[in-house]
């Protein structure tokens, strides 16, 4: 990477010739002053402001050490806590223990494959808080919420444009009603 010179330097080489200008600035799409207006009727095409690659280290569940041996012992994780256990020494060969190295990427942590990052909405005024960050983070209707208010929910969205994440959950299709 070359170094910008701002100032005629005879001292300094440079493979660039001396800029008089700043350099542009680069648009990151934010509209001021409203202009979301544009966007009703697309939900489907709303896409973050960036999308970066999502790295899991580990896709498999932590289980339980001897879940495989014993029915009573369910699956899910539970911490060894014997004095002559095995699996919480670490001998070769056990089943891995969940540590702090197999946590995401924090600027990836969260986020849906799709590059949002869901924020829980249980009505309409709930909504609002996302009109200024509807590139990043998307609506997820609570699942306690009526369908009526769901409806109310998702007509707001598109005028917002902000994605939601379960639009079509509990409505039920025109020709039914």
């Amino acid at each position: 990477m070359t170094h910008t010179v701002w100032a005629a330097d005879p001292k300094v080489k440079s493979h660039q010739p001396p800029r008089t200008t700043p350099p542009p600035l680069l648009f990151l799409g934010a509209t001021y002053g409203g202009g979301s207006h544009l966007l009703v009727g697309i939900m489907a095409a709303l896409r973050p402001l960036v999308k970066p690659k999502i790295v899991k280290k580990r896709t498999k569940k932590f289980i339980r050490h001897q879940s495989d041996r014993y029915v009573k012992i369910k699956r899910n994780w539970r911490k060894p806590r014997g004095i002559d256990n095995r699996v919480r020494r670490r001998f070769k060969g056990q089943i891995l223990m969940p540590s702090i190295g197999y946590g995401s990427n924090k600027k990836t942590k969260h986020m849906l494959p799709s590059g949002f990052r869901k924020f829980l909405v249980h009505n309409v005024k709930e909504l609002e808080v996302l009109l200024m960050c509807n590139k990043s983070y998307c609506a997820e209707i609570a699942h306690n919420v009526s369908s009526k208010n769901r409806k109310a929910i998702v007509e707001r969205a598109a005028q917002l444009a902000i994605r939601v994440t379960n639009p079509s959950a509990r409505l039920r299709s025109e020709e039914n009603e």
